[in-house]
C-alpha cells in the first residue's frame, strides 16, 4: 500500500497479517527497548524493524539495528533518510537515500471510525468542515481517520528537518480525492508555524498522498531538496 504513494528512489518493506514467522531477529540493543512491553508491542516493534532492515539490504546498506533518539523518532544509518509505521495486521517501513530526498513520513491505520471525541483534538475547524463535505459526497472513507493518518505522516517528515514538536494544530491538512478513483488522492499541509529551512528555502507546505484499501487508510508526505 505504501509503496504506491511514493517515489520510485523509495524503498519500501511491508509486512501484512499477524504472522510473524521469517522476520528478522532484533539486534540486543533493539530488544533492550521493549524488554518490559507486552507482547503485541514486542511483535509490531520486531517486525517493523524486520521491514527496515530488508529496505536497507535493498539500497546496498548493511543492516544494523534502528534505535530511537529524542522522542522516540528512529535513528537511521548514515545517508539515509526512513519512515516507519505499523498498526494492527499491517507494518512498513520506507528508507531512501538522503541525496534523493530531504525527509519523508508514513503512516498507516484502521480504516475506521476515530474513537469518541478524538477528531477535535486533532483537527482545525476547517479541517473538520472539509471532513464534513467529503463524508457527505463520498462515504466510502473514514475521513477523520485518514486526518489522523495525515498529521501523524506530517510530523513524522517534519521531525527529521527541525528536531522540534509540531502540534497538530499548526498544519492546516486540505485532502483532495483522484477523479477518477475515490480511494486515492493527494494532500496537502499548510504549515501554520515557520517552516524548516531545505535548500536555502523555508517550506511553507508538505506534500502527500493518501490511499485506502484492505481496511486501511495510508499515508506518506515527501520532501524534496529543492
Amino acid at each position: 500500500m505504501i509503496e504506491e504513494l511514493l517515489p520510485d528512489t523509495v524503498v519500501t518493506v511491508e509486512a501484512h497479517g499477524q504472522d510473524d514467522a521469517g522476520h528478522l531477529p532484533l539486534y540486543p540493543e533493539e530488544a533492550a527497548l521493549v524488554a518490559r512491553a507486552v507482547a503485541k508491542r514486542r511483535r509490531e516493534f520486531t517486525l517493523v524493524r524486520s521491514c527496515a532492515r530488508r529496505a536497507m539490504e535493498k539500497l546496498g546498506v548493511p543492516a544494523q539495528p534502528v534505535l530511537t533518539g529524542e522522542r522516540g523518532a528512529p535513528r537511521w544509518p548514515a545517508g539515509l533518510v526512513g519512515s516507519m509505521t505499523h498498526c494492527d495486521g499491517y507494518c512498513a517501513a520506507a528508507l531512501v537515500r538522503a541525496t534523493d530526498l530531504a525527509s519523508l513520513g508514513i503512516d498507516a491505520e484502521p480504516d475506521g471510525p476515530l474513537p469518541d471525541g478524538v477528531l477535535p483534538t486533532v483537527s482545525l475547524p476547517v479541517e473538520a468542515e472539509r471532513l464534513r463535505r467529503l463524508a457527505d459526497e463520498r462515504p466510502g472513507v473514514h475521513w477523520d481517520r485518514l486526518l489522523f493518518s495525515a498529521k501523524e505522516s506530517v510530523y513524522k517528515a517534519w521531525f527529521p528537518l527541525t528536531g522540534e514538536w509540531l502540534d497538530f494544530m499548526e498544519a492546516d491538512i486540505e485532502i483532495s480525492v483522484n477523479p477518477g478513483d475515490p480511494r486515492r488522492g493527494t494532500l496537502r499541509a499548510a504549515l501554520l508555524v515557520p517552516g524548516p529551512t531545505v535548500g536555502g528555502r523555508r517550506l511553507t507546505h508538505f506534500d502527500g498522498r493518501w490511499t485506502a484499501g484492505h481496511g486501511l487508510v495510508a499515508t506518506a508526505v515527501t520532501v524534496p531538496h529543492t
